[in-house]
């Protein structure tokens, strides 16, 4: 997860955009604030005439959008932070809470399970075990890492192995994921 600063630097460069500097970082900043970053921190305020849609974004690519409007790639060829996902990483599963248009990003994946796929968001146990099930490997030999107690807390709840990443920019936790490699190299793979 990237900051919401080097993503739209990102973003910037890639549609050949520029910015003068105080205003990229101030509009980062807003965008961070609004939650505006798909995957990023949640909004400090979600309006009450806007709860239902925030609520209801990864149910669907329309509702995604309607909550999310920072995330409008339909199609990631040419999106600036799909490449960053390129590199082979391994056997990987993703539980997405994207509303759709994120193929290209998560090709590199062995399976994914999409929120808007299955009709229910996180923390419903069911998008796990679903993940799992793609993997064909069972909860109990599975790891996920999340950022979300609350809504990560589904995977724990099938009997998952979780270690939670505080949600915060790279930068102010650039260790985070090393227990996470320390688990996975550690780890007694089950039987193939």
């Amino acid at each position: 997860m990237e900051s919401t600063e080097s993503w739209l630097r990102a973003t910037l460069t890639a549609t050949g955009t520029g910015l003068e500097e105080r205003r990229l970082v101030e509009a980062a900043a807003a965008l961070e604030v609004a939650g505006a970053l798909p995957g990023g921190t949640e909004p400090v305020h979600v309006p009450p005439e806007l709860a239902t849609v925030w609520a209801e974004r990864d149910l669907g690519a329309a509702s995604h959008r309607a909550a999310i409007p920072a995330d409008v790639a339909d199609d990631a060829d040419g999106d600036p932070v799909s490449a960053q996902f390129s590199e082979d990483l391994g056997r990987v599963g993703v539980r997405s809470p994207c509303g759709g248009g994120h193929g290209a990003v998560v090709q590199c994946v062995d399976a994914y399970v999409l929120s808007y796929e299955h009709g229910v968001g996180k923390p419903d146990p069911r998008l796990f075990a679903a993940a799992c099930a793609e993997l064909g490997v069972a909860p109990e030999h599975t790891l996920m890492v999340g950022d979300s107690r609350t809504a990560d807390g589904g995977a724990a709840a099938l009997g998952c192995q979780v270690h939670f990443v505080d949600h915060l920019p790279v930068r102010d936790r650039p260790d985070a994921l090393l227990p996470v490699l320390d688990l996975v190299q550690n780890a007694e793979l089950p039987p193939v």
